[in-house]
């Protein structure tokens, strides 16, 4: 159920700046940043080499509903944030990194792919396009098997590439193509927007739209083959347990290894859309979600704090206000919910060592194996960490020196449980 939601016309009223577009384009150039200065912590390079397609770009230029003043659609945010990425990055080195970065601007809409092109070279792009700005009026399925081929062209040794496919609805983008991105691309990594009150809006039983949507979408098998006459009368909240069985078909479907799930808040308090992040590695998964909670007031998820967010495939009790006696508002990513965070990973962690081969495992490992199911960024787990080891709950061994150590946790040290345990009370 994809509608086109904004018109651009040169010389006509710019389109009004909608809520979760605002939010979209500040965690991306969050993101953009922060993936930048992550990527370049390692050795000295000579080049910095990227490629980063939007694949529902729209015409550039919005304006405020209150004010009327300008904002930068998603490509103006991409290309601002990657010359003040550059900038930040060679302002204190003698011989500085060159950035070799494509940008593709995918925009089905021909007067808003017109209007893009109009703006781009008015914000000093001109001389870029068709060189390393490129904007093309085509639908983006049409060109990702293209787009593709480039980035394993430019990078044969190691694909990298960052794909915002902010779509209007739920069904622009199958699943089925992202997971070809990620099986096909080795840096690749996907921002995705999925409109999951809309789909919940046009859901019912009649001529079975709810999985002819759910097909469309990528996800047929959801429902495991209920219908949603059953789920209305047999569930507390079918809105709610749909979701809960949707998105692990959805992360199943796309096939990341790594992946961040949450609620863009809207402006009434309801989570409308699913921002989500998908990659392969668990030190991007990271970056985001620290994101996620510098920017806490944007974001919302309805399951619980600790490493088992979402229970189980299908309905999760962490999610039904009546086990949890936890109101819809939902983990909010404040204060409260970082205190609460660290005290369920305190009761959990111990168990994961435990059982763990010989009681220890690496740092990493442990973050890695557990951060998709959990709002908490690494951060966090090594707060909980720090304070399990100093009342002998657990042990940190240093990797660089094989002794037990109380300095800050790197990725490398093993977290153990101690020759002798303390008695644990429920």
């Amino acid at each position: 159920m994809s509608e086109k939601h904004y018109e651009w016309e040169i010389g006509g009223q710019l389109p009004t700046l909608e809520h979760h577009s605002r939010v979209k384009h500040e965690i991306l150039a969050a993101y953009l940043s922060a993936y930048v200065q992550t990527l370049l912590l390692g050795p000295t390079r000579d080049e910095f080499r990227l490629t980063l397609v939007d694949g529902f770009s729209g015409g550039g230029l919005y304006r405020l509903a209150d004010t009327g003043d300008e904002m930068p659609g998603s490509p103006l945010v991409i290309l601002n944030s990657m010359r003040e990425a550059e900038a930040l990055a060679n302002q204190n080195r003698t011989r500085p990194i060159a950035f070799n970065v494509d940008y593709f601007f995918v925009e089905a809409e021909r007067s808003a792919a017109e209007f893009l092109r109009h703006t781009l070279g008015q914000r000093g792009y001109g001389p870029a396009l068709n060189q390393t700005v490129h904007v093309w009026c085509d639908d983006f399925n049409n060109r990702a098997e293209s787009l593709i081929e480039h980035v394993n062209r430019r990078m044969p040794k190691k694909a990298r590439a960052i794909f915002l496919l902010d779509q209007y609805g739920y069904t622009d983008v199958p699943a089925d193509m992202i997971r070809k991105i990620m099986k096909q691309v080795p840096g690749g990594e996907v921002i995705l927007t999925f409109n999951v009150a809309s789909l919940l809006t046009y859901v019912s039983d009649k001529k079975d739209l709810a999985n002819k949507l759910l097909a469309s979408a990528g996800t047929p098998d959801a429902l495991r083959g209920r219908t949603i006459e059953d789920i209305k009368r047999n569930e507390s909240d079918w809105r709610l347990f749909i979701q809960a069985c949707l998105y692990p078909e959805l992360i199943h479907k796309c096939g990341a290894p790594y992946f961040t799930l949450f609620f863009i808040r809207s402006e009434e308090g309801h989570g409308d859309y699913w921002f989500i992040h998908l990659s392969k590695h668990a030190r991007a998964r990271d970056v985001m979600a620290r994101i996620h909670w510098e920017k806490g007031n944007f974001f919302i998820h309805y399951g619980g704090p600790g490493i088992n967010m979402f229970e189980g495939v299908g309905y999760a009790p962490s999610l039904d206000e009546r086990v949890t006696n936890q109101s819809m508002l939902g983990f909010e990513f404040g204060d409260s919910e970082h205190k609460a965070s660290i005290e369920a990973l305190m009761e959990q962690l111990p168990n994961v060592v435990y059982s763990a081969p010989d009681e220890a495992i690496v740092f990493d490992e442990l973050f890695a194996n557990n951060c998709n199911f959990s709002p908490a960024h690494a951060g966090i787990h090594k707060e909980a960490l720090v304070t399990l080891r100093d009342i002998g709950e657990l042990e940190v061994v240093s990797a660089r020196t094989g002794s037990t150590t109380k300095a800050k946790i790197q990725g490398n040290d093993i977290i153990r449980a101690p020759a002798q345990r303390p008695m644990r009370f429920p």
